[in-house]
């Protein structure tokens, strides 16, 4: 996929139009990853899209036909959704949810609701009862424990805005059980507690106690428990460590105990990051080299007005320089060698950096930057129209060929 985005990068140079800009997608390459990913997975488990990670509507076609449905965060995803499918199934999660959203989500036949609070599942059982809609739902968890694995983002074991604290839960039961509600369901429970483990076998730790949780509650309350969604937050390395071992985690939950002891309930994953991450890449042309005081900078066409990511998690995004030769001025072309370039957009501001001292062996104005694993969190959590520049273009790969 490489070879074919750099020979597409370097004829939209030729051409000449306008600086290179654009996301590349490479759907063909994220079906073959979740067909992948579904190989090795235990048979009572299920794979769930978050689109979160990228909303892109051609993404979400693209994964429709490979995983059980899609996880969204707002009635604007689920709007997305429904879309391109009336009938995929969907799960609705997310704190803060208003009484619009949670009332269109019934009215959608989303297939379940994550409750955030007691407060909100009060409000499901009104809404439900309103419009005589059977609501299938999962109570989110966050745990009360010091053993979760600790990441960047970490929402569960830990003070958080995120899920029912573990002691509300023969709360919730009982709200459940109330005279007054015919038409909400327990289903299940819902835990989502980190962003981006790299650790596999810490994973496997964290599903095998939330397993042994649900085992608890469900004698304690006597609970029919269909389905435990397990969330997703694994990891993708952006720089040299490695990557989330997949085969390894799916084969460690396989060998597991508390997975056997499941019998009939469902088990979901939920993650959006590490479907799409590795297959999207932003292209930037570098519009300038210059020196300030012992410093070499690069400013390019975009910046973090279109890849928020680098600037949100502190670090330096990885890249690889794609060689342009087309050079038209009647002036010498501004070139670095063997030296430390800071790559920076072309916002009016310090803060608009995607990597602090690279090293690189040559860069010249004209040359395209090919920003790797951009396929999420980059784009969509971007502030796209500050100062009024140019969107990106955006491409697609599909089995061997390119579109716009």
């Amino acid at each position: 996929m490489s070879v074919q985005v750099e020979q597409w990068i370097r004829e939209w140079h030729e051409r000449g139009d306008e600086p290179v800009c654009a996301y590349v997608y490479d759907l063909a390459a994220i079906q073959r990853h979740v067909r992948d990913m579904l190989k090795t997975m235990p048979e009572q488990a299920s794979l769930f899209y978050a689109i979160k990670a990228n909303p892109d509507k051609r993404i979400i076609e693209a994964l429709l036909p490979f995983v059980k449905g899609f996880e969204v965060a707002s009635i604007g995803e689920l709007s997305l959704v429904r879309e391109v499918s009336e009938s995929v199934p969907i799960l609705f999660g997310g704190p803060g949810k208003k009484d619009a959203e949670l009332e269109t989500a019934i009215r959608k036949n989303v297939s379940y609701i994550h409750v955030e609070s007691l407060l909100e599942l009060r409000k499901i059982i009104l809404l439900a009862k309103k419009w005589n809609k059977h609501t299938q739902v999962l109570l989110r968890i966050n745990l009360r424990t010091d053993t979760l694995p600790r990441t960047k983002i970490t929402m569960g074991g830990r003070p958080s805005p995120f899920g029912i604290d573990e002691s509300f839960i023969e709360e919730a039961v009982a709200i459940i059980r109330g005279e007054d509600n015919p038409f909400v369901h327990f289903s299940g429970f819902h835990f989502h507690s980190l962003s981006n483990n790299l650790l596999a076998e810490l994973h496997a730790d964290m599903i095998r106690l939330y397993l042994r949780k649900a085992e608890e509650w469900k004698r304690a309350y006597d609970l029919d428990i269909r389905v435990i969604n397990a969330g997703g937050g694994f990891g993708v390395a952006y720089d040299d460590k490695p990557g989330f071992d997949w085969p390894k985690f799916t084969s460690l939950l396989t060998e597991s105990k508390a997975l056997q002891a499941l019998g009939d309930t469902q088990l979901f994953f939920e993650p959006g990051r590490f479907i799409v991450a590795d297959y999207g890449y932003y292209a930037v042309e570098v519009v300038d080299i210059k020196q300030s005081h012992d410093q070499l900078f690069a400013v390019v066409r975009g910046g973090t007005h279109h890849n928020r990511l680098p600037a949100s998690w502190g670090h330096n995004h990885p890249f690889r320089v794609v060689p342009t030769d087309r050079w038209e001025y009647p002036f010498s072309r501004p070139a670095v060698h063997d030296s430390k370039v800071t790559i920076v957009g072309e916002l009016c501001t310090p803060k608009d950096r995607l990597h602090t001292d690279a090293e690189l062996d040559s860069l010249r104005v004209g040359d395209v930057l090919l920003f790797e694993k951009s396929g999420a969190y980059c784009w969509t959590i971007s502030h796209h129209d500050f100062l009024g520049h140019p969107h990106p273009k955006f491409y697609y790969i599909t089995e061997g060929n390119q579109d716009e």
